[in-house]
């Protein structure tokens, strides 16, 4: 038996019936048409699906669509401001943080949960913030960085 919900996604409400048992990921990416959030792993282990679920970091392959319903979700798509970058993409992009781009999504929204806890992380703090998001690609050195520089950004003293 299919439920209708409204979620408000990147400040746009749509409503949609749906089986109960989809995940926020397929939602998002399927009914939406929004594919900057990722799938990779379906276990929640690699983080590549990290969405803001109500201003909270949220792996969505193991997250019902049902469970946003009356919420809000943010996705990579909704970060920018017009043609703007939002810091942490700028970060990524300026401190090349990302070699294949995969994982850039969902370690920005886990870096931008952290941020908005955190707005003055130390390495080790952002270490374990992105812990839960991995990347294939680098020894996350320079995605430590990409974050670092967002935060002095969003306080007004990054270049």
């Amino acid at each position: 038996m299919k439920k209708l919900i409204t979620v408000t996604v990147n400040g746009e409400a749509y409503t949609r019936e749906i089986e109960p048992r989809m995940l926020l990921v397929h939602f998002i990416r399927e009914d939406l048409g929004l594919t900057g959030t990722h799938i990779g792993c379906d276990t929640s282990s690699c983080g590549a699906c990290t969405v803001s679920v109500n201003g909270l970091a949220t792996k969505s392959c193991t997250y019902f669509a049902v469970q946003a319903d009356k919420g809000k979700v943010e996705t990579i798509e909704g970060l920018a401001d017009g043609a703007g970058l939002h810091p942490l993409q700028q970060g990524f992009w300026e401190k090349h943080g990302l070699q294949c781009g995969y994982c850039t999504p969902g370690m920005i929204m886990s870096a931008r949960d952290l941020l908005r806890k955190k707005p003055h992380p130390t390495e080790s703090e952002i270490r374990w913030g992105i812990s839960g998001n991995l990347c294939r690609c680098t020894g996350y050195n320079k995605i430590v960085e990409a974050i670092q520089f967002a935060a002095d950004k969003l306080d007004g003293k990054g270049a």
